[in-house]
């Protein structure tokens, strides 16, 4: 599986052979099958959460996706 940070947009969930398992907080499901790719929201505002109904580009979200290191996870 692979994640795409979208500049301004949403996380693109993609396959890269698995299928794609998207759980919600009791551990049930969502039905995704046959996708090969996903999108979540990222800006809060989809009325299709956890996924991506292009609202962000109505209400504005911005975001500059650039790549870096995370620091290293505390002990």
């Amino acid at each position: 599986m692979e994640i795409i940070v979208s500049k301004n947009g949403p996380l693109r969930v993609k396959s890269t052979g698995d299928p794609i398992v998207i759980k919600d907080a009791e551990g049930a499901t969502y039905d995704v099958r046959g996708r090969e790719l996903v999108s979540l929201c990222r800006c809060g505002h989809s009325e299709n959460k956890p996924f991506c109904d292009g609202t962000h580009n109505k209400v504005g979200f911005q975001h500059e996706a650039k790549a870096y290191v995370l620091p290293e996870p505390k002990k």
